[in-house]
This record gives C-alpha cells, structure tokens and sequence, in this order.
C-alpha cells in the first residue's frame, strides 16, 4: 500500500512539474497582448512594436457544420500572422460582439441561435474605447482588421473620426477593409481557377468559408456534418455548398489574405 501511495505521489509531483515547466517555457515574444505582462509590454514598445492589430470578429451562425466562433479564432490567427510578417505590430484581443440584427423581431443571423448581436452604437463606440486605449499607451498606428462583412463601414468611420480627432498628433487609425474584401475576390478567383464556381464558393459558411476556416483550425468544423447528404442552404444558414472545402484550399486564402493585407497596412501607414 505505502509502495502504491509513493508511486502516485511521484506521478502527481512529476505531472506538476511538466507543468510548470510548461509554464515557465512560454515565450515571452509573442505578437499577441494576451500573453505579456505590462513590463514586456512597455518594452515592446520602446523596441519598436508600435503597431497594434485590432482583430475584430463576431459571434454568429455558420450552418450547421461550423462553430459560432468562427470568425473570432480565424481573425486572431491571421492578424497573429500578419503581425509576424510585419514585424512591428502586436495584437490586441479579439472583439467578439459585433452587429448580428436585430433583436425583436430577430432577424439576419439572429433568427439562429447562439449568434450574439450589439447596437451599432455600442460596436463603434467600443472600437473607439480600445483605439484610445492603444493612443493613451504609446501605440502610433492602430489597425483594424474585420473578418465580417457587415461592419466594414463601421470600422472606416470610426477610423476616420478619430483621425480628425487626432489629426494634430503622431497617432494614426487604419480600417483594412481588403483584409475582408480579399476573401471575395483573390482567394475567390484563385478557386474559380481550379473549377470551383461561384454558387459552390458562396459567401457564407460556403466552400470558400469553410475552407479557411479549416486551414486555420479543423477543430471549427464538424465534418460529419459538411459532408451531409442533401447540402445545407439557406434555411440552414449557409450560402454556397461547403461539402468539397479543404484545408489545402483554405491555405491558398490564408497566404493571400496574409500577405496582402501586411502591404496593405504598410501602404496605409506610410501615406499618413
């Protein structure tokens, strides 16, 4: 008996401790603020990352073989991307309530449930808390990036209201609305290149959708259910057929939207 105590007392400790190894290895240069503490932080800074990336996602329906997530773990690991190719640039947490509809009588995605809705008000104003916030800490360019398509214009007037606001100061705002607008025109071209037309590609929860959201976590996607016979429509919430998506073809948008959108904030940036 003493013998098996001594064994489980040894696997607790040795558990512990690869733990908190594990702990203790994490990498203090990560792009995301999430994971550093104010001191890093402060250093990043006086080094040069003076770029923060606002990753701006939502929480809404994506048929019935997509998590309502989707949009929230697709911005952070593509901003995560775009900063590293910037180099300059950290990303700050993700803004996950967004305009959905609205609420009585439910209507555009909120008619399923799980989907979170806010006023619009309250989305514009909550963009222009945080982008203070980055003005107050010494941030000098505040970008950012909407993975969805029904706050694009919010994201620009915000922007530009705090630019004439700031306009005597070093701080600039950015609203890369290419970020989203690629995903419907050079990743949509690049699979139309390969025999996938425009009713399969869709432009929700579709073939298109659904494969960047597999290239960047296949956790987001119930595959029994994509590959369901008959093919969810638009009763199911989805826009397009998702049945042939794929990671390989959602890479093919990863590594355009990627790319495109850090020239696109370097563009941005060096014309203010």
């Amino acid at each position: 008996m003493n013998t098996a105590r001594s064994r489980t007392a040894w696997l607790v400790t040795g558990l512990f401790l690869a733990v908190a190894s594990c702990v203790q290895a994490q990498p203090r240069d990560s792009v995301f603020l999430d994971d550093l503490t104010w001191t890093e932080l402060q250093g990043a800074l006086r080094n040069g990352k003076t770029t923060i990336i606002v990753p701006i996602g939502g929480t809404e329906q994506n048929g019935p073989h997509m998590v309502l997530g989707k949009h929230n773990v697709r911005v952070k690991a593509l901003a995560g991307m775009i900063a590293a190719v910037l180099g300059n640039a950290l990303v700050a947490p993700v803004i996950a309530y967004a305009p959905e509809g609205s609420l009585t009588p439910p209507t555009a995605h909120m008619r399923f449930p799980g989907t979170i809705t806010v006023p619009e008000g309250v989305f514009e104003a909550t963009l222009a808390a945080a982008a203070g916030s980055f003005q107050v800490h010494g941030f000098h360019d505040i970008v950012f990036l909407g993975d969805h398509g029904g706050y694009q214009k919010s994201e620009q007037e915000v922007a530009a209201r705090l630019n004439r606001e700031w306009s005597k100061g070093a701080v600039r705002v950015h609203a890369i609305v290419d970020y989203y607008r690629l995903a419907s025109t050079r990743y949509a071209a690049l699979l139309r290149e390969r025999g996938f037309g425009d009713a399969e590609i869709g432009t929700h929860a579709g073939l298109a959708d659904t494969s960047l959201a597999l290239a960047v976590d296949p956790a987001l996607v119930r595959n029994d259910r994509l590959h369901a016979d008959p093919p969810p429509g638009a009763a199911d919430g989805v826009y397009g057929d998702p049945r042939r998506s794929s990671a390989a073809l959602g890479r093919l948008g990863v590594d355009v939207i990627v790319a495109e959108t850090a020239n696109a904030i370097r563009k941005s940036i060096n014309a203010r």
